[in-house]
C-alpha cells in the first residue's frame, strides 16, 4: 500500500486530440470533424482503397460503422452499405503543422520546461504554477485551453486532470471521453472508485494483450486485484514492469514533467517493413545498404561516431512453416569507431552474409549504438589512406547536397534499381504520404 500523503501532489493536464487524422482531414475539406463520417487510409501508392489499412476514423464512422484505427480496408462496408463514408488520403505534413501549432496554444499557459508532448495528437501539461493565473477552477482553465484550441484550429480535445501524469492519463483515457465537457479530474482519494473499478485490464494504459493474459494467467483479472496483488508476487513474475504495473493500480507516478530523463546510452536506428517478400539477395542487400546509409546520415548530422552495428532481418510468415523455423535473426558486431557509411554498409553485409540461408525477407532493422563524438577518424593501415579520407568528405558532401536539395537530388544507381525504396520513401512522412502542410 502507499501513503498517498507523501506522494507528489501536483496538477497535470493531459489533452488529446479526438480523432486527430480524421479531424484535421474533415477541416482541411472544410467540414465538422464531429460531423462528417470519415476515415484516413494508408495505402501504397497507386494502390486501390483494399490494399490499406485505416489510420484513423471520425467519431461518427466509429460510431455508425464500426471502424478502428489499423482495421484493414478491405474490411470496410462496402459503398453501397455506407454511401456516405469517405476515405482520404493521409497528409502526415498537416498532422505535424496542427500538432506544433497545439504545442504553442499550450505554451500560453505554462513554460516548455512544463510541457511534454507524450504523442502528435496527445500533450502533458503541467500547471502546478501557473494555473491559477488563468482562473480559479480547474475546470473552468481547462475548458478555457479546450476553447483556444478549438477557437484557433476547430480541434475538439479531451482534457484528464490528475495529481499526477498516470492519473490525468487514465482520466482522460477512462471517463473524460464520455463525459459531456469532455473534462474529468481524478485525485488519489478517488483510486477506489476509479481505477479499481477499470474492468478491462487492456482499457488502462501501458497493459497490452500480452501483459493482460499474463496477468489472468497468474489470477489478476482487473485493477483491483492487480492492486491487491503481493508486489513481490509481481515483481518476480514481471521483474520492474511488475512494480511499475502495482504502483498505476495505486494511481502513483512519481515523474515530474520538468525533470526529464536523459537515458545515458543512446543509439539510432531505422526499420522498414518491405511490401512484399524479398527472395533475391541482391535486391534485399540494396534495402540493407539505402538503410544503413540513412541511418549514418543521422549520426553524422548529430556529430558522432559508433562503434556497434546491429542487423535485423525478419522473415516472411510463409517461413513459419514447421516449429523449428526461426522468425529471422538479430545481429550485431563491434567496430572501430567511425560514421563513414561505406564502412558502416560492409559490415552489415557481412552480417547478412553469415545468417542468411535464403529465407524470404519481410522486415529490415538497423542500429547503431556506442555513440562518442566524432572528432577524429581512425583510418585503416590496410586500405590507401586516401581513399578512406575522401569516403569521409564525400560523406559529408552527399548530405549537405540532400539537405539543401532534398534526398532525391542525388542518390546512387542502385536506388533506380528493381527492389529499392529509398526513393519512395524519401517522400514519406513517418511512413505515409506527407501531402501539403498549407492544404
Amino acid at each position: 500500500m502507499y501513503d498517498f500523503k507523501y506522494e507528489p501532489h501536483r496538477i497535470v493536464l493531459m489533452i488529446d486530440n479526438k480523432s486527430f487524422f480524421a479531424s484535421c482531414e474533415a477541416l482541411r475539406l472544410g467540414l465538422n470533424p464531429m460531423k462528417a463520417c470519415l476515415a484516413v487510409i494508408s495505402r501504397q501508392q497507386g494502390a486501390n482503397w483494399g490494399s490499406g489499412l485505416i489510420m484513423a476514423a471520425s467519431p461518427l464512422a466509429k460510431k455508425k460503422y464500426g471502424l478502428h484505427n489499423v482495421m484493414r480496408a478491405r474490411d470496410l462496408p462496402s459503398k453501397k452499405e455506407a454511401p456516405d463514408l469517405m476515405l482520404v488520403d493521409p497528409h502526415m505534413n498537416l498532422y505535424i503543422k496542427r500538432s506544433m501549432q497545439v504545442l504553442d496554444i499550450f505554451r500560453k499557459y505554462a513554460a516548455d520546461e512544463d510541457i511534454q508532448m507524450y504523442s502528435i495528437d496527445e500533450g502533458m501539461i503541467d500547471m502546478t504554477d501557473s494555473w491559477k493565473l488563468f482562473g480559479d477552477d480547474l475546470y473552468y482553465v481547462a475548458h478555457k485551453i479546450q476553447k483556444d484550441i478549438h477557437d484557433t484550429l476547430g480541434l475538439y480535445t479531451t482534457c484528464g486532470i490528475g495529481e499526477n501524469p498516470i492519473l490525468a492519463k487514465l482520466a482522460m483515457d477512462i471517463e473524460a471521453k464520455h463525459n459531456k465537457s469532455m473534462i474529468a479530474f481524478w485525485h488519489y482519494l478517488d483510486v477506489p472508485d476509479t481505477i479499481w473499478r477499470i474492468p478491462k485490464l487492456e482499457d488502462v494504459w501501458g497493459i497490452n494483450t500480452r501483459t493482460a493474459n499474463h496477468l489472468r494467467r497468474i489470477g489478476i483479472n482487473n485493477m483491483y486485484q492487480l492492486a491487491h496483488t503481493d508486489p513481490a508476487v509481481l515483481k518476480k513474475e514481471f521483474g520492474i514492469i511488475g512494480e511499475q504495473l502495482f504502483a498505476e493500480s495505486w494511481g502513483v507516478d512519481r515523474s515530474i514533467i520538468r525533470k526529464k530523463y536523459h537515458p545515458r546510452a543512446k543509439s539510432y536506428g531505422n526499420s522498414q517493413v518491405l511490401q512484399r517478400d524479398y527472395y533475391n539477395q541482391r535486391q534485399i542487400e540494396i534495402v540493407i545498404r539505402e538503410i544503413g546509409e540513412q541511418v549514418a546520415a543521422r549520426i553524422r548530422a548529430h556529430n558522432l561516431q559508433m562503434t556497434k552495428v546491429s542487423l535485423y532481418i525478419g522473415f516472411s510468415l510463409t517461413e513459419l512453416t514447421c516449429a523449428d523455423a526461426r522468425a529471422g535473426f538479430n545481429v550485431q558486431r563491434s567496430i572501430t569507431a567511425t560514421n563513414v557509411s561505406h564502412d558502416l554498409v560492409q559490415t552489415l553485409l557481412v552480417l547478412f552474409r553469415e545468417n542468411w540461408q535464403g529465407e524470404a525477407v519481410r522486415c529490415i532493422g538497423v542500429s547503431y549504438g556506442r555513440l562518442i563524438p566524432d572528432c577524429s577518424l581512425q583510418l585503416n593501415i590496410l586500405e590507401d589512406p586516401e581513399l578512406q579520407i575522401k569516403r569521409y568528405k564525400l560523406d559529408h558532401v552527399i548530405d549537405a547536397v540532400r539537405k539543401k536539395y532534398g534526398f532525391s537530388a542525388l542518390v546512387k544507381a542502385s536506388s533506380l534499381a528493381r527492389g529499392a525504396t529509398a526513393i519512395q520513401r524519401s517522400k514519406l512522412v513517418g511512413g505515409h504520404n506527407g501531402g501539403n502542410a498549407y492544404e
